[in-house]
């Protein structure tokens, strides 16, 4: 993507847009590596065939990963942050922590819960956000360790406007259910990659295409998928 698409897109500094260009594209080279294309083949066939649960073998070769949202996803989640004025966001499984300031700056004066269980990628994070600037340092807070403890904490914000999903599938459904209770009416609630592993998704997507959850939902033709839902509870009958 352009810098001037960018630049029309995203509010920051011309030092962020100058962070998040190398980052997207030191992400992009990553992801077009025959290694990790073979990884994620790997992991696919052995969820499909034998169900087989993510293991310390695959934390170790992500641990040097970014794992991030594409530029075009994260316009699209920065747009629709802004548009719906959302002020207490949670991010769930912040990797290196692009997504991040995109969300970030999307808040302004709001807040980001970001969650990382990997030490090594909590410390990348932070490094990129100090690089930065008080764009964004000011804005975030991140919470390191099972997300599904550190979210469930009672100094989370009463109530969450935007909540991002990218994180190994079978965490989305109960990471969801943990904040369901915060979500305001009309919050809007980010997967990613829910086309590309659709079947590992399947728990996740038969809750929020139940009426009686509450959810509105529709998939965005992002590459991999992109699944965008609002919580509309009062329209659930």
């Amino acid at each position: 993507m352009s810098q001037s698409a960018a630049s029309s897109a995203i509010s920051a500094s011309p030092r962020v847009h100058a962070l998040l260009r190398r980052l997207h594209a030191a992400s992009a080279s990553q992801e077009k590596a025959l290694s990790k294309t073979w990884f994620y083949f790997k992991r696919l066939v052995a969820f499909y065939l034998f169900s087989t649960p993510w293991g310390a073998a695959a934390d170790d070769h992500m641990r040097d990963k970014f794992v991030a949202l594409e530029e075009d996803k994260c316009h699209f989640m920065y747009l629709l942050a802004r548009s719906a004025g959302a002020l207490n966001i949670v991010e769930a499984g912040t990797s290196f922590g692009v997504s991040t300031i995109y969300l970030a700056l999307a808040s302004v004066s709001g807040k980001v819960v970001a969650t990382e269980k990997e030490p090594s990628k909590a410390a990348r994070a932070r490094e990129h956000w100090a690089e930065a600037g008080d764009e964004v340092t000011g804005v975030i807070e991140l919470r390191e360790g099972d997300l599904l403890e550190t979210l469930k904490r009672d100094d989370m914000p009463e109530q969450v406007d935007f909540l991002l999903l990218d994180i190994w599938t079978p965490m989305a459904l109960p990471t969801l259910k943990i904040i369901k209770p915060r979500l305001k009416t009309g919050g809007i609630v980010l997967a990613d990659n829910t086309s590309m592993a659709r079947p590992m998704y399947h728990e996740y997507l038969d809750y929020i295409q139940d009426p009686a959850n509450g959810f509105k939902t529709t998939e965005v033709p992002y590459s991999g998928g992109l699944q965008m839902s609002v919580y509309l509870p009062e329209q659930s009958i």
